[in-house]
């Protein structure tokens, strides 16, 4: 067998399309003698078996190291530039109860951006002073609750709400402390609608007016400013664009500081992960080091203290850590005309989610990994994995090889889905969302329950009890 004309540039025909890549899979994943797929030492079909498919599968272990692996790599970094670092996970990947008590045993602190998350955060036992609190659209009522349960940090994203953060501040009788929001206008090498610091988009206050903020901050009694704050994109695989947002705060930063102190700057996240053999994602060590080095120059260079530095990876701590199992349903082979005048089969392989569990490839074109959850010596063939929800461009895996036995009834597992699968899952078609199950040493617990029909019908108030069943 040899490469499908039908497949991108990107994809490598596999030796052995049941492999698997280390750094896309959980780090507990194996396969047994017998082939069959292992995350959190348990097989995948006694994990369908138990909660049902699909099924989002988070390797708890995983989670734990790795958010503990760039709190030291940045600890380390900026401890020998003579500062300190705060590493804040950003909520909006995946976010439970649970998983905010992870982040809590690993050192790390919260980034929030709505009354949802601050509430989740907290109900995980999360410290307020810890939090941070995003968003270019904050309530008053969000302001207000935050402001009352006395957390750490508002980022402000706008002029206008720098007055309405003073308000709420001031009727608590409290001083809360605000970062502001800047846009860089770096222009991050991802897809668009990922890149978060163009000049033409919703975050931000522009960097030509941050002195301007400042100065509205600093005449507020009760606001304490923090200092900037910076977000470029999100899954980024260039460091240029972190280099130069960087180089562009710290120009700031130091004009602030000659006005008065700024004892922080946030650097934001948007590392990339790996989804596929094609990315290359940063060590964390790595990251901190370049980011460490950007910064005591720029100090150097400006004669200005090291300020304390904040980050915010969520995807990077997550994502890898999560697989989506889903059961196989219709296999279609579709033959199709090559540009040069052949033609070439491409397997579409339906599954019981979709869009519904994963959006990601539907609104950025996201490309993942899969293989089936069995062992087989099938010889490869080009497949797009595809949903069971009315839209054409319902696509779980664009491009994929997968064995050529693939058949009814499979079980195939989706890696590095653990970040913006779950929080971005939806009831179109009336579909629940899947359960979310947590898996280590062997045992597997419940992080979120699925939902059922009668989950869904019980939000319907034309529904009469009983009915519809």
């Amino acid at each position: 067998m040899s490469a499908n004309p039908l497949a991108p540039p990107r994809l490598r025909f596999p030796a052995d399309a049941s492999a698997l890549t280390a750094r896309i899979w959980p780090a507990s994943a194996t396969r047994t003698d017998d082939g069959e797929l292992v995350v959190g030492g348990i097989t995948a079909s006694d994990l369908v078996a138990q909660f049902g498919s699909p099924l989002y599968v988070v390797d708890e272990r995983d989670v734990q190291a790795r958010a503990a692996r760039v709190r030291t790599a940045f600890t380390e970094a900026f401890e020998r530039i003579g500062t300190r670092a705060h590493v804040y996970y950003a909520a909006k990947a995946f976010f439970t109860t649970q998983v905010a008590a992870w982040m809590a045993e690993a050192g790390l602190r919260l980034d929030v951006c709505t009354a949802g998350e601050l509430a989740v955060a907290l109900a995980g036992g999360a410290d307020p002073a810890l939090l941070g609190f995003h968003g270019n659209d904050k309530s008053d009522a969000e302001i207000a609750r935050a402001v009352e349960v006395g957390l750490g940090t508002i980022v402000l994203d706008s002029h206008e709400e720098i007055g309405r953060v003073a308000r709420a501040a001031a009727d608590a009788g409290t001083v809360q402390r605000v970062r502001i929001r800047i846009n860089s206008g770096v222009h991050a090498s991802t897809h668009e609608y990922l890149a978060t610091a163009r000049e033409d988009q919703k975050f931000g206050i522009p960097l030509t007016e941050a002195a301007a903020a400042a100065a509205a901050v600093r005449a507020e009694p009760s606001l304490a400013f923090v200092g900037l704050h910076s977000h470029i994109g999100s899954q980024i695989f260039d460091e240029s664009g972190f280099r130069e947002a960087a180089r562009r705060l710290m120009d700031v930063h130091a004009e602030l500081v000659a006005s008065g102190p700024v004892p922080e700057l946030n650097l934001g996240g948007g590392w990339g992960i790996d989804y596929t053999e094609a990315d290359e994602a940063f060590a964390p060590e790595d990251v901190a080091e370049a980011l460490a080095t950007i910064v005591a120059e720029a100090c150097a260079e400006r004669g200005i203290p090291v300020p304390e530095i904040a980050v915010e990876p969520g995807r990077y701590i997550v994502g890898p850590a999560g697989v989506t199992l889903y059961r196989v349903g219709t296999i279609k082979p579709v033959a199709l005309e090559t540009d040069d005048g052949t033609s070439a089969t491409r397997t579409y392989v339906s599954v019981d989610g979709g869009m519904s569990d994963n959006a990601r490839p539907a609104l950025y074109g996201a490309d993942y990994t899969a293989r089936l959850a069995r062992g087989s010596d099938a010889p490869a063939v080009l497949t797009r994995v595809v949903g069971k929800h009315c839209e054409s461009g319902d696509v779980v895996v664009n491009d994929e090889y997968l064995p050529g036995d693939v058949h009814r009834g499979d079980l195939l597992a989706v890696a590095a889905t653990g970040a913006y699968c779950w929080s971005l899952a939806s009831n179109y078609n009336h579909v629940g969302r899947p359960p979310v199950v947590a898996v280590a040493d062997g045992a597997a617990r419940i992080l979120v329950r699925g939902e059922s029909i009668d989950d869904l019908l019980a939000r319907d108030t034309g529904v009469v009890a009983g009915s519809g069943r």
